[in-house]
């Protein structure tokens, strides 16, 4: 850890370091820590763990780099970074660091959440259970936590039927604004049926945004099956495609 701090401090050195890193601000460093998150979960749900090392290199990086801009700044260095994290999971486990005690892994999740309400409120943080949810997140992953947040005071369903019957009603106001067809309302009506799809993934308790990587790796191979079909002379029209769909699927089924 050491040395990839001296290296980062280095790579900023006004007199010696990398004229591209000391161009980088928190903002122009910000898309490359979004992109190497998610090329550990790419890794990661690939099971290529030499893969994830490197990532997770890379990622550690980019805390380091805007440690480093910070330092330069006087606002926060590494140390106290690591401090605070440190701090911050002592405090949200009383029960292996204190005294409580909690009775499974979903009490511990409420607990969890209380404990950063506690703490926002301590700071002054913004009292709206929403309001410092992360514009900045996945549509979709904002979409579940959002819904997570709303349950914590009741605003939700007993079971997954209800969130499922949701959807169907989301359905039918967007085949009702289809047939009007304004497209204003069309496009509404869409983001209403996307976000009743994400609360019923939570209520089913499935990673909504892992399971539509995975669904989009599945479409991507079954059309990697069509066009090989295709490019083989079997024949290129719609009923053709369809037919190779198809065997894809049932060679997925299959194994």
């Amino acid at each position: 850890m050491k040395e990839l701090l001296e290296i980062m401090a280095r790579l900023r050195d006004p007199q010696r370091g990398c004229p591209w890193d000391l161009q980088q601000t928190f903002a122009s460093v910000a898309p490359y820590t979004l992109e190497e998150a998610y090329e550990v979960a790419d890794a990661i749900e690939r099971g290529d763990l030499p893969a994830l090392e490197e990532e997770l290199g890379d990622l550690l990086l980019q805390v380091v780099f805007h440690a480093q801009i910070a330092s330069e700044q006087g606002a926060f260095d590494f140390e106290r970074v690591a401090r605070g994290i440190s701090r911050k999971m002592r405090r949200r486990h009383p029960h292996v660091f204190g005294d409580e005690t909690v009775a499974d892994s979903a009490s511990q999740s409420l607990r969890w959440e209380q404990l950063k309400a506690e703490e926002k409120a301590a700071r002054g943080a913004p009292h709206g259970l929403l309001d410092d949810v992360p514009r900045a997140l996945p549509a979709l992953t904002r979409a579940v936590k959002i819904g997570r947040r709303a349950a914590r005071i009741g605003f939700d369903w007993p079971d997954p039927a209800g969130a499922r019957a949701k959807v169907d009603e989301e359905l039918a106001e967007l085949d009702e604004a289809m047939a009007g067809g304004d497209r204003t309302r069309i496009g509404a009506e869409l983001g209403d049926v996307l976000l009743a799809l994400a609360n019923l993934a939570r209520k089913l308790e499935i990673d909504a945004e892992a399971e539509l990587r995975a669904a989009n790796g599945r479409f991507a191979a079954r059309f990697g099956h069509v066009e090989r079909q295709v490019a083989a002379g079997r024949g290129a029209g719609l009923e053709d495609m369809e037919r190779y769909w198809q065997e894809a699927k049932a060679v997925e089924r299959d194994g």
